[in-house]
């Protein structure tokens, strides 16, 4: 049986898929297998699978009704757990590219370190393949902790990582939910003693910037919001006060950011609800933090004048003594 599981949800981007199957089956360490799940895609996604799985034994194809990706990413994880005897587990988005050598270069470093998890670097593009420097390629012993603190977009997005299966017993991704990788990834990090990481991008995640702009918001974003308050209550719980600070402190700043972006977007004026509703929980966050001691005089002036003016004469008056 193949030592790892590559595991990839399948929704529309039909031109895409072609590169990002042939990428993952002509890398270097070849004792792989592929899980396609076609997650209901109204293109010929299904069908480019079925013609790769027709080609190479190595890839298996699950045709479901479409259910959102994390319901798909739980799908390829259920078949893995029934069908195969593979001991590690990675996940690529259908529109993403790897470096050749990515899964022989994670498994090496994930097996010399001894570890149950290795995070390699990536690159965002629009295209260009990412530029890979020697040096980089050595891996690196991190704690998950400052690993978490240091590159916190990495380590909550699930791809890019070689998992040991036995992190994902018990453990599933929450279906329904956007931005579904900040419920899990990081408990998968944390569940270690330490990680292997290979600083070189060798994963390359696209970007298509074109209309992002004119896109509407959806409160469904609001998501994140449920994760990083979990993310609170696991850090609590660890009763670790940096992570604590760190998690408040970007929870606050992301949850401004996202206020923000949906008072200047396209459908503003449907969302006033919303928008009453962001604002009250920003200014329960404010206080939070405050409790926390995350915030200094200066930054709680910027968010307390702009969600808390009524307030600003007394912040004037402070600042202009103590300044």
């Amino acid at each position: 049986m193949a030592q790892i599981s590559v595991i990839v949800a399948v929704y529309k981007m039909p031109e895409y898929l072609p590169p990002c199957i042939e990428g993952i089956l002509s890398q270097t360490f070849r004792d792989l297998e592929l899980i396609l799940v076609d997650d209901g895609s109204p293109d010929n996604c299904g069908e480019i699978c079925d013609s790769y799985a027709a080609k190479d034994s190595r890839v298996h194809v699950i045709h479901k009704r479409n259910a959102g990706v994390c319901a798909a990413r739980n799908t390829g994880l259920d078949w893995v757990y029934d069908h195969s005897d593979s001991q590690w587990i990675f996940f690529h988005d259908n529109d993403d590219w790897i470096h050749p050598e990515t899964l022989e270069r994670m498994l090496s470093a994930a097996q010399a370190m001894q570890t149950d998890l290795c995070v390699c670097g990536y690159q965002e593009t629009s295209g260009a393949n990412p530029e890979i420097k020697a040096e980089d390629l050595h891996p690196v012993s991190w704690t998950p902790k400052a690993f978490f603190m240091e590159h916190h977009v990495n380590a909550t997005v699930c791809w890019g990582k070689l998992y040991s299966r036995t992190l994902f017993s018990g453990k599933r991704y929450p279906e329904g939910k956007y931005i579904e990788d900040e419920f899990l990834t990081y408990r998968l990090l944390f569940a270690c003693d330490r990680l292997a990481v290979i600083p070189a991008p060798l994963y390359a995640y696209f970007v298509n910037s074109a209309g992002i702009s004119k896109k509407p918001w959806i409160p469904k974003r609001l998501d994140a919001w449920e994760a990083f308050d979990q993310q609170l209550v696991f850090f609590r719980e660890m009763g670790d006060r940096d992570l604590i600070q760190y998690r408040m402190r970007q929870y606050l700043e992301s949850a401004a950011g996202y206020y923000d972006a949906a008072l200047a977007a396209p459908n503003a004026a449907e969302l006033k609800p919303v928008l009453r509703k962001m604002k009250k929980h920003i200014r329960h966050l404010i206080r939070e933090s405050r409790k926390e001691q995350v915030l200094s005089f200066w930054i709680d002036y910027d968010m307390l004048h702009r969600f808390f003016p009524v307030r600003m004469w007394l912040l004037r008056f402070y600042r202009e003594r103590f300044r």
